[in-house]
């Protein structure tokens, strides 16, 4: 196999440097060129042919937003990696990006690798060494994961046997997971939500600290319901959507008659905090089979253990296929595991939400009368 082509750019001669080391200590990533803004780099993607492309957002001149337009309309398949800071700018500008068709971020330390020209100095461009360790880990395991090959994949039957046997519950939640992609893929789906959806939406998307409330911000814009980050001891209530903060587990807990949100800053589940199988698990534990679980685009299994333990308390699962998906890891190992009742396009997902939540609220409703 041929090594993974890289094309890495930054305005600072120390960060590229820095960067093509931690990735040419991987036998598998080769760089193929460097680019010191946005010109230079347009001009070297059809020299060095790279497979995926890393990508400064501050730069001088033409910076990486506007980089990322260019390549977009030039080059729609490549992967662009963005790099960001821990800043609420960088945050908001990293969004931009996702926003644009960046395939996936990577943020440095404000005390190491920072993109953020205002906050650079001759000391933040010599990253710390555990800094420096966690982003090549970070960075390299998200360059494999964008450039896999996709193989080809058989149809997922309509509905499983062991499925098809049990009563179909009334969905009482939408608990929804999802990592590299997902701030598109949750764009697309919020929107097809109706204001008068009567079940709370709770969600876990793989971010730090200020993304995921800056990114509730941008969704609450943009749904006709209210998209809020999570905070502990909050009832939820319908057509409320919940998304879980930065670093803090989410989970869902039946107090009474009510169901509360809980956050805590326990281990990490799947290298991750806030984890999909935390939020899965708990909503089966509360709601036990009035649960509609979604798997959207992500990478890893986050999500595979959570979703048997829908299964197993008898809700639904239904995930985003191949396709559609940044990345077809978390979804992929939920099918690969047979949890998956049935696999949609994420332009379908949506509507189908709204179908089964409605179908189901609908017969238990006419079971009750």
């Amino acid at each position: 196999m041929k090594p993974l082509r890289i094309l890495i750019v930054d305005d600072s001669v120390v960060l590229r440097k820095v960067l093509g080391n931690l990735l040419a200590s991987d036998p598998e990533i080769v760089v193929a060129g460097t680019a010191g803004n946005g010109y230079q780099a347009l001009a070297r993607i059809p020299e060095v042919k790279p497979d995926l492309v890393t990508l400064d957002i501050e730069m001088p001149g033409m910076d990486g937003l506007e980089t990322l337009v260019e390549i977009r309309k030039l080059y729609p398949r490549l992967p662009v990696i963005m790099f960001s800071s821990l800043t609420e700018r960088g945050a908001k500008a990293t969004l931009d990006a996702l926003a644009r068709g960046a395939s996936d971020y990577v943020t440095k330390p404000s005390y190491g690798l920072t993109t953020d020209r205002s906050e650079r100095s001759e000391r933040s461009d010599r990253p710390d060494g555990a800094a420096s360790v966690g982003v090549r880990e970070e960075l390299i395991r998200k360059i494999k994961s964008l450039c896999a090959p996709r193989a080809p994949r058989p149809r997922l039957a309509p509905m499983p046997a062991a499925f098809s046997t049990r009563p179909q519950a009334r969905v009482d939640v939408v608990a929804i997971g999802t990592s590299t992609g997902g701030p598109n893929a949750l764009t697309v789906l919020v929107q097809q939500l109706p204001a008068d959806f009567p079940v709370p939406v709770v969600i876990v998307q793989h971010m730090p600290p200020l993304f995921t409330r800056l990114l509730a911000e941008r969704l609450n814009n943009l749904s006709r319901l209210e998209v809020r980050e999570g905070k502990a001891g909050e009832r939820l209530r319908r057509g409320q959507i919940w998304i879980a903060p930065g670093d803090q587990h989410m989970t869902v807990v039946r107090r009474g008659a009510e169901f509360v949100l809980g956050i805590n800053h326990d281990a990490q589940e799947n290298s991750c905090r806030p984890a999909v199988d935390v939020l899965f698990r708990s909503a089966a534990q509360a709601y036990g089979a009035n649960v509609l679980a979604v798997v959207l685009t992500g990478m890893g299994a986050d999500g595979t253990r959570g979703s048997a333990d829908v299964k197993d308390a008898g809700g639904e699962i239904i995930v985003q296929d191949e396709a559609s998906s940044v990345v077809w890891g978390m979804p992929g190992s939920v099918v690969a595991c047979g949890l998956a009742h049935r696999v949609y396009p994420l332009a379908d997902i949506g509507a189908e939400v709204v179908r089964r939540v409605s179908a189901r609220r609908a017969l238990a409703s006419a079971a009750h009368s």
